[in-house]
C-alpha cells in the first residue's frame, strides 16, 4: 500500500504549489457539472455616486449557467430598467449612472443566482450604498483665550460621511500643524493640548476632512487661539476680562495630570475578532504627562502591539478572544498620576472551521457535506438546496440532513445539486456553495505528458499528476518505464496525485511514470526530473569600515550549476543601488569610489537562477572626523570663571574621545587661538578659569580616532574686569655684558597676564652683602634694563615686579645676579707633571684665588705640545693641544703622548669673559716604549741553500733600538710548519744572508725591533729556495714519459676515491687528525715546538753575513 500524506503544516513553502494542484482536481469543463460562483462583489459595496455601478457575478458550469438577480428579497427584472444591463455570458450588472441615473435610487441588497440543469448557486447578499461627503455645517466659532499652562481641546466635529472621512489639522498655508507629546490629534479628530504655551497663539487652526471615495476634502472654518499670561497681559485682553478674572489669574503653576479623554475612571470597548483594537488616553497637566499602558492580569501581546500618537494610542492588530480584558492607561508627571481602565470584549462574526467542499461521486457511492463555523455568539447553521431552504426543497431519498452535515447514500445522477450553507450571528454571516455532481468517468491525467521538472539538489521535488475520474482513481508511481512501484519513507504520496521527494539527490534524476486507474479504466503519464547543483556564494561580502572619501570593495564569488545562468544583483538597504557612477559593479565584486556618508548601510549580493536564489549581506560603516560642535552657550558668568556648554556634532560612526576648548583674546591677540583645556567625549559642559582684562571668545573642537573636527563657531564674547597683576615676570636674571654694568632681563607677561591696562615693571637692585638701600626704577612694557657704573663681578640682589593702572602684583621673589666679568688676573701656580708611562701623564696645579678670577670660574685649560723626539733630535712643526677641566678641578690626565719625547705645557684659568694669563711652561719627558714594526722586510737573491733579507728601521722607534729579532721556519707541501729558529741581529744592521737552508723549501719569516722596554710589533714574509738543477733535469725527463703520465692519472683517481670515502665517513661522524692543519699558520710566539719527526729532514748549521747600512 502506498503511503499517503496531507500537506504538512511544517512546510508552508509547499502550500501554494499544492493548492494550485488541488484546483486542477476540479471537474473538467467538458463534463457536466453544477454552477460554481467564481467572482462576486463584496458584501458591503460602497460606490462612487458619480460613476456607473458595477455589481459583479461570474460563474462556471456545464451547460453554461444562466443568471438572475433579486433586489431587497424580490426578483429584479433588469429588462424593465433601461439603466441596467447584464454583461454577455456573465451575471455582472452595470447600472448606468453617468447618463442620468441616480446612485441613491439603486441602494439596496442584491443577490445573484447562477443556474443550469444540474443545480443553482447563489452569491452573498451584496449591500449597495453610494458614498457621501456632505459639507460642513456653518457655525460661529468664538476665539479661544487661554491662560498659559492650561489645557485646551479644539473640536473638529466633521460631517458624517460614508465611509467616515480622514481627519487632519493644517494652517492657512496648507502645512500640517506640528504635533508632540504636548499637542496631538485624538481618534475622534479633535486637537488636544495638554498645556498651552505662548507659541500656540495663532488664528489658523483648521480641521480638514478627506473623503477618499469621492476624492474631496472639506474644510472647517479657522479657529483662533490666544494664549496669555500676567506678564504679557495687554490692554486688549484686559478689556475683555473682568476685574475678577484679572485679579484671580495666577502665575503659571505646575499641575498634576487630568484625563481629557476618556472621561471617568472606567469605560468599555467591544471589538470584533480579526479587527484592529485602538484604545486612547489623552491627559492634561504641567509638565506634560507621559502615558503608559498595561493589561491587568496579563501581558500585552508581543508582535501585535504598537504605540501611536506619542504612546497615547494603544494599537493591537488581529485581535482574538484572548485579547479580552482590562487595559489600564496611566498618565504621570512629576506631581502625580491618574489612570483609566478600559474593559475590552472581543466578539466574533462567524468564521469557518470547515467550509463545505464540492463532491464528485459516481452512481451508488456515498458522501458527506460538512459545514462547521464558529463565532461569538456561536452562529446558527442553515442549509439551502439550489438556493431554496432545504426544508422546502424537492426531496431526495439519498440525502439526510444532520445539523451541520448532509449525508448522501447510494446517490444517482438525479442527486446532482448545489447546496448552500449559511452560518450567521448578530455580527455577520457566512455563505458557501458546494455542489454534489454524480458522474461515471474513466480516469484522466490532466498534467501534460513528458513535463520536465528541474530541482536543486537537497531540495524537495514535487512531481505533478493531476487527475480526474469517477469513481476516484487510485494513483501509483513508478521510476522508469519498466521500473517497480515506488514505496518507502523516501517518498510522500499526496491525495491530489503529487509525488514528493523530500530531499532530492543526484540519483533522483530520471523518468517517473504516474498510473491512474478506476473500475472504468486505466491511464498513465511520464514526467522527467533533473537535479541541479545548488548555487553557492563561496566568498561572501564582509563587514567594512572605511573613511570618508576612501574606496571600498565587497566580494561576491559564486559557484553554480553549469547548465544554469546566474544573474547577480546588488542591493543597498534592500533597495536598488543609487544611480551613481561611483558604484562600479564587477563580475564578482562591488566597488564604491569616493565613499560618502550616504553610502553607509547594508549591501546585499543576490544571485538568482531559474531554480534558486541565494544572498549574502555585509554592513558598510563610513567613518570620518566628527562634525564640529554647535550652539555654544556661556552661563554662570563670574569675574574669574564661566561655564561653557555645547551640543556635539555628528560623531560619524567613530565615538568622540575628547573635546578641546580653545580661546581667543580679542583685546590683546585678535585672531590667535590658544589651547585652554580638554574634557572627555561624554562631557558637554566645562567650568573655565578666566583672567582679568581679557575679551574672551571660545570655540570647541571634537576629536575621535579619525582626527579633529573643524572648530565650532566662536561663542559670544565675554570681557572680564580689570585687576592688578596676579603674577610677576618669570626667568629674572642679572648678567653683566661689560665689566662695569649689570644687565637685568626677564620674560614679559603675556597680554592676558597683564590683568589690566598700563602694564609696567618695577626693577629693583642692590649690592649683596652690603648694607645698601634698594635702587628702583619703573620701566615700560619691556624685558631688559641696564645698570651702569657697577664694580666688576659683584653679586647683586634683583627683583622685578609687575604693575598696571590698578596696582601692583604680589611682592616678587629675589634672585642673585652679578655685574660684568673681566679677564682673570693671575695664572695657576705650582704646576707639576707626573709621567705615568710612555703615553700618559698627570698634571697638578694650585687653584687661583677667587677674587683674581673676576668672574664665574668655568675651569682650567691645559695647553701642551711636543717639543722633539729624543730618539731623532729633529724638530718639527709644533702642534699645541688643549684640554679643558671644568669647575675648580686642580689636576688632570694627559693621554695620547708619544713615547721618548720632550713636551711642554702651561695652565690657564677660564671665566665667562675668557682666559687668564698662562703659567710658566713646564717641561717633561716621556720614557721609552716599544717600537713600531720595521718599515719593510725584503727577501732577495734566492739560491739552493740561501736567502738575502733586507729591512728598514721602524717609523716610530719610541726609544733607542737595542736589536732586531728574526724568527723563521720551513713550510711543507701540506702547509705544516717546521721547527722555529730565532736570530738576534744588532740594531745597526739592515740586511742579512741566511745560509745552509734546504733547497726547494718555503720559509716563513717573522721580524721585529726591540728597545730596552721590549719588542715591537712584527712583520712577516715568505720565500722559497731554488731547486737542484740535476734533479730538475731528471724531473723534466720523467714528466715527459708516457708511463709517468699514466701513473699520475692513476694516483689522481685514487686520491679522488679516497676523498669521497673520507667525505662519506665524515658525514657518518668519523673523526680525522685535523689539528695539525688548524695550526699550520699559527703565531710562532704561541705555537709549541714540535718533536723532530723527520718531516723536513736534518737541519744544518747555518751562518749569516750582515752588513751595516750605508
Amino acid at each position: 500500500m502506498m503511503k499517503k500524506k496531507s500537506i504538512p503544516a511544517s512546510k508552508p513553502f509547499l502550500i501554494l504549489f499544492l493548492c494550485q494542484m488541488i484546483s486542477a482536481l476540479d471537474v473538467p469543463l467538458d463534463l457536466s457539472q453544477p454552477p460554481t460562483i467564481t467572482h462576486q462583489s463584496p458584501k458591503d459595496y460602497i460606490v462612487d455616486p458619480r460613476e456607473n455601478i458595477v455589481i459583479q457575478c461570474e460563474a462556471k458550469g456545464k451547460p453554461p449557467p444562466s443568471f438572475s438577480w433579486t433586489r431587497n428579497g424580490t426578483h429584479f427584472d433588469i429588462d424593465k430598467d433601461a439603466q441596467v444591463t447584464m454583461k454577455p455570458n456573465s451575471g455582472t450588472l452595470v447600472i448606468n449612472i453617468m447618463n442620468g441615473g441616480k446612485a441613491e435610487a439603486y441602494e439596496g441588497v442584491y443577490q445573484c443566482t447562477a443556474r443550469n440543469e444540474r443545480g443553482a448557486a447563489i452569491s452573498n447578499n451584496i449591500v449597495i450604498r453610494p458614498s457621501r461627503s456632505p459639507l460642513w455645517t456653518k457655525e460661529k466659532l468664538e476665539p479661544h483665550q487661554v491662560r498659559e499652562g492650561d489645557s485646551l481641546v479644539l473640536h473638529c466635529r466633521p460631517p458624517v460621511g460614508l465611509p467616515p472621512p480622514i481627519i487632519f489639522w493644517m494652517d492657512n498655508a496648507f502645512q500640517r500643524l506640528p504635533q508632540s507629546e504636548r499637542v496631538s490629534q485624538g481618534l475622534n479628530g479633535d486637537l488636544y493640548f495638554s498645556n498651552v504655551q505662548p507659541e500656540d497663539t495663532r488664528e489658523d487652526y483648521i480641521c480638514y476632512a478627506r473623503f477618499n471615495h469621492t476624492q474631496t476634502i472639506q474644510q472647517k472654518q479657522p479657529i483662533s487661539v490666544k494664549v496669555f499670561s500676567l506678564d504679557s497681559l495687554n490692554d486688549t485682553i484686559a478689556a475683555n476680562l473682568s476685574d475678577t478674572d484679572i485679579y484671580g489669574a495666577k502665575p503659571v503653576t505646575e499641575r498634576q495630570p487630568v484625563l481629557l479623554t476618556p472621561t471617568g475612571s472606567t469605560s468599555t470597548k467591544v471589538e470584533l475578532r480579526g479587527n484592529v483594537l485602538l484604545l486612547e488616553c489623552i491627559a492634561a497637566g504641567l509638565p506634560t504627562p507621559v502615558i503608559r499602558w498595561i493589561k491587568e492580569g496579563g501581558e500585552l501581546p508581543a508582535n501585535r502591539t504598537f504605540f501611536e500618537n506619542f504612546k497615547k494610542t494603544l494599537k493591537i492588530i488581529d485581535v482574538s478572544e484572548a485579547d479580552s480584558g482590562n487595559y489600564k492607561c496611566i498618565a504621570r508627571n512629576t506631581l502625580g498620576s491618574v489612570h483609566h481602565v478600559i474593559s475590552v470584549t472581543v466578539k466574533a462574526a462567524p468564521y469557518w472551521i470547515t467550509a463545505p467542499r464540492n463532491l464528485v461521486l459516481s452512481p451508488g457511492e456515498d458522501g458527506t457535506l460538512i459545514c462547521r463555523a464558529n463565532g461569538n455568539p456561536k452562529p446558527s447553521i442553515s442549509w439551502l438546496a439550489n438556493g431554496v431552504p432545504i426544508a422546502i426543497a424537492p426531496e431526495d431519498p439519498s440525502r439526510k440532513v444532520d445539523g451541520d452535515t448532509i449525508i448522501f447514500s447510494h446517490v444517482q445522477e438525479r442527486s446532482s445539486a448545489v447546496y448552500q450553507c449559511n452560518a450567521s450571528n448578530e455580527y455577520g454571516y457566512l455563505l458557501a456553495n458546494a455542489f454534489v455532481n454524480v458522474l461515471a468517468e474513466p480516469p484522466r491525467i490532466l498534467t501534460p505528458a513528458n513535463k520536465l521538472y528541474q530541482v536543486i539538489a537537497d531540495s524537495p521535488a514535487l512531481l505533478d499528476c493531476a487527475y480526474f475520474g469517477s469513481p476516484k482513481p487510485e494513483i501509483e508511481w513508478f521510476k522508469g518505464v519498466k521500473g517497480s512501484i515506488l514505496r518507502g519513507n523516501e517518498y510522500v504520496f499526496h491525495d491530489n496525485g503529487t509525488l514528493e521527494i523530500p530531499v532530492a539527490q543526484k540519483d533522483s534524476t530520471g523518468t517517473y511514470t504516474c498510473v491512474a486507474r478506476n473500475e472504468l479504466g486505466k491511464i498513465q503519464n511520464e514526467v522527467h526530473l533533473e537535479i541541479k547543483d545548488p548555487t553557492m556564494i563561496i566568498k561572501q561580502p564582509e563587514y567594512k569600515v572605511v573613511q570618508r572619501y576612501g574606496q571600498v570593495s565587497f566580494e561576491c564569488i559564486i559557484k553554480h550549476d553549469s547548465t544554469l545562468l546566474p544573474t547577480v544583483i546588488w542591493l543597498k538597504d534592500n533597495d536598488e543601488l543609487p544611480d551613481d557612477e561611483r558604484f562600479l559593479v564587477g563580475k564578482d565584486n562591488l566597488t564604491i569610489m569616493n565613499v560618502t556618508d550616504k553610502d553607509d548601510g547594508t549591501y546585499t549580493c543576490i544571485v538568482n537562477t531559474t531554480l534558486d536564489s541565494v544572498s549574502a549581506s555585509a554592513v558598510l560603516t563610513v567613518v570620518a572626523r566628527p562634525n564640529p560642535p554647535f550652539d555654544l552657550e556661556l552661563t554662570g558668568q563670574l569675574e574669574r570663571s564661566i561655564e561653557l556648554s555645547w551640543i556635539p556634532g555628528d560623531e560619524n560612526n567613530s565615538p568622540i574621545t575628547h573635546f578641546v576648548i580653545e580661546y581667543e583674546d580679542g583685546l590683546h591677540e585678535p585672531g590667535v587661538w590658544h589651547y585652554q583645556t580638554e574634557v572627555p567625549g561624554t562631557q558637554t559642559t566645562v567650568q573655565l578659569k578666566l583672567s582679568p582684562y581679557v575679551n574672551y571668545s571660545f570655540r570647541v573642537v571634537a576629536v575621535n580616532k579619525i582626527g579633529r573636527s573643524q572648530p565650532s563657531e566662536p561663542s559670544e564674547q565675554y570681557l572680564t574686569k580689570s585687576a592688578s597683576p596676579d603674577e610677576n615676570p618669570a626667568n629674572v636674571q642679572g648678567i653683566g655684558s661689560e665689566p662695569d654694568n649689570l644687565v637685568i632681563t626677564w620674560e614679559s607677561l603675556k597680554g592676558f597676564q597683564s590683568n589690566g591696562p598700563g602694564l609696567q615693571y618695577k626693577v629693583s637692585w642692590r649690592q649683596k652683602d652690603v648694607d645698601d638701600e634698594w635702587t628702583s626704577v619703573i620701566v615700560a612694557n619691556v624685558s631688559k634694563y641696564i645698570v651702569s657704573g657697577t664694580p666688576t663681578f659683584v653679586p647683586y640682589e634683583i627683583k622685578v615686579q609687575a604693575l598696571n593702572d590698578l596696582g601692583y602684583a604680589p611682592e616678587p621673589s629675589e634672585v642673585i645676579g652679578h655685574s660684568g666679568e673681566d679677564l682673570p688676573m693671575v695664572a695657576p701656580g705650582n704646576v707639576q707633571v707626573h709621567v705615568i708611562n710612555s703615553t700618559l701623564a698627570k698634571v697638578h696645579w694650585d687653584p687661583v684665588p677667587l677674587k683674581t678670577v673676576r668672574g664665574h670660574l668655568q675651569g682650567y685649560k691645559v695647553y701642551y705640545w711636543k717639543v722633539q723626539s729624543l730618539s731623532r733630535r729633529s724638530r718639527r712643526h709644533v702642534e699645541k693641544k688643549i684640554l679643558t677641566f671644568r669647575g675648580n678641578k686642580t689636576f688632570g690626565m694627559l693621554p695620547g703622548l708619544e713615547p721618548y719625547s720632550s713636551y711642554k705645557l702651561n695652565v690657564r684659568v677660564v671665566n665667562g669673559k675668557g682666559e687668564g694669563p698662562a703659567s710658566p711652561d713646564k717641561v717633561f719627558k716621556t720614557p721609552e716604549g716599544v717600537p713600531s714594526s720595521p718599515s719593510y722586510l725584503k727577501i732577495t737573491n734566492p739560491t739552493l741553500d740561501s736567502l738575502t733579507l733586507e729591512w728598514g728601521s721602524p717609523t716610530h722607534p719610541n726609544g733607542v733600538l737595542t736589536s732586531y729579532i728574526l724568527k723563521f721556519q720551513p713550510i711543507n707541501n701540506t702547509h705544516e710548519l717546521g721547527p722555529l729558529v730565532e736570530i738576534r741581529i744588532p740594531a745597526n744592521e739592515s740586511s742579512l744572508i741566511l745560509k745552509n737552508l734546504n733547497y726547494s723549501t718555503r720559509y716563513k719569516f717573522y721580524f721585529n725591533a726591540q728597545t730596552s722596554v721590549g719588542s715591537g710589533s712584527q712583520i712577516t714574509e715568505e720565500a722559497v729556495t731554488i731547486m737542484d738543477e740535476a734533479m730538475a733535469s731528471r724531473q723534466v725527463d720523467i714528466a715527459t714519459q708516457g708511463w709517468f703520465i699514466g701513473l699520475m692519472c692513476a694516483v689522481a683517481l685514487l686520491i679522488l676515491i679516497l676523498l669521497i670515502v673520507c667525505f662519506i665517513r665524515r658525514n657518518k661522524g668519523g673523526k680525522y687528525p685535523v689539528k695539525e692543519k688548524e695550526d699550520a699558520h699559527a703565531d710562532p710566539e704561541i705555537q709549541p715546538m714540535k718533536e723532530d719527526d723527520g718531516t723536513f729532514g736534518e737541519y744544518r748549521l747555518f751562518s749569516f753575513v750582515s752588513s751595516a747600512p750605508f
